[in-house]
């Protein structure tokens, strides 16, 4: 029993976490960089590509393995369908995050599992009993959840925690802020556009998972995808050769660690996740990353830490458990229960009890 509640339920709960730390901090590793004049064009293009080459021989283990469903023309249909919203989404929001921050990349990111939830309503992937306590409580905690990204976005408060010029890669604090400030909108609008594409991309990854199910190779396959078609558009967008040439820098380190962590480790994690619990499941967990973006801006990108982070981020957690809670008793109320034994089970016993009396009858006992 407890080795089941530990695989299925403590271990699928702590890989989330991580996930969202390090998303998180590739994003900010990303701000960095392109604070230095990284193109995120060429940064989608070059970490896609990283991850797909690191990831060329998994076709060839999975198929050797164990036995696996033929890649048929459907499912690479598909896998190209969520390549093009990956895509879509990488840029949108590597745009945004040049624009904004990552603190408002991770406050949206909260409208993830609103939008997760009614998609996943529309496709039938997801029960809804409005009487239902579990149902109550997932409605309840997203909109509790996109509150407080509300709050985060619009209520900035009094400065809490202001550091130094010396945190904050060699960049003036207050020209950071003021930037942040002039292109906060456009950030906002691309961010979200990236969020609600998200959502599309778990349900059709839960799609392209019940036909085939290898996360490896899905994985290597989507990857392929994205930086092909990245490549096409950065190709028309950056037409300055010196733009695709990449140093020994901040933006190198961020290619390599988006390719490993984000693009292998991260896709493979959340693909087995979306198989294993569900596309609501994953999105749940997006809530977390608004706390973990504040501290990490605040130490390395020496962003003000404000009032309203802090509260956005209290009413955030809120909400987030809350949806816990109702996934969790809903998935205790799925559990089919066993039911008392009745007669029609037990009719060797009747058969004895018939045998019994017959003999006591006769006088043989």
């Amino acid at each position: 029993m407890a080795e089941r509640y530990f695989y299925k339920d403590l271990l699928p709960f702590g890989a989330m976490v991580t996930m969202e730390v390090i998303n998180v901090a590739l994003n900010t590793l990303f701000k960095a960089a392109s604070m230095r004049g990284m193109s995120y064009h060429v940064f989608v293009v070059y970490s896609y590509a990283v991850a797909a080459i690191l990831l060329l021989p998994a076709p060839f283990i999975s198929r050797r393995s164990r036995v696996l469903p033929p890649l048929s023309f459907s499912v690479m249909c598909k896998i190209g369908l969520l390549g093009l919203i990956g895509c879509t989404s990488q840029i949108v929001g590597y745009t945004g995050i040049s624009y904004s921050s990552p603190t408002l990349s991770s406050a949206i990111s909260n409208l993830v599992p609103a939008f997760t939830f009614l998609f996943a309503v529309i496709f039938r992937m997801e029960k809804v009993a409005i009487k239902s306590s579990s149902t109550q409580a997932k409605v309840l905690g997203t909109i509790v959840s996109i509150t407080g990204a509300f709050i985060v976005t619009l209520y900035k408060g009094p400065p809490i925690i202001i550091l130094q010029r010396s945190l904050s890669l060699n960049q003036p604090t207050n020209n950071i802020l003021r930037s942040v400030d002039r292109n906060w909108a456009i950030g906002g609008l691309l961010l979200t556009v990236e969020y609600t594409l998200v959502p599309l991309w778990y349900i059709v990854q839960v799609q392209i998972m019940k036909e085939y199910p290898n996360e490896l190779t899905v994985v290597f396959f989507y990857n392929l995808c994205v930086s092909t078609m990245a490549a096409v558009v950065g190709v028309i967008t950056e037409t300055k050769a010196s733009v695709w040439k990449i140093g020994l820098n901040t933006a190198l380190a961020s290619i390599l660690c988006s390719g490993i962590f984000g693009s292998i480790l991260n896709l493979a994690v959340h693909t087995h996740m979306l198989h294993l619990k569900g596309a609501v499941y994953v999105a749940m967990f997006k809530p977390l990353s608004i706390a973990i973006a504040v501290v990490l801006g605040v130490m390395f990108l020496g962003d003000t830490l404000h009032l309203g982070s802090v509260i956005g981020a209290t009413v955030i957690s809120i909400g987030f458990y809350t949806v816990m809670w109702g996934k969790a008793t809903e998935e205790v109320d799925d559990v089919p229960r066993q039911e008392p034994p009745t007669t029609e089970n037990a009719p060797l016993l009747q058969s004895y009890k018939t045998k019994w009396s017959e003999k006591t009858m006769d006088g043989t006992v």
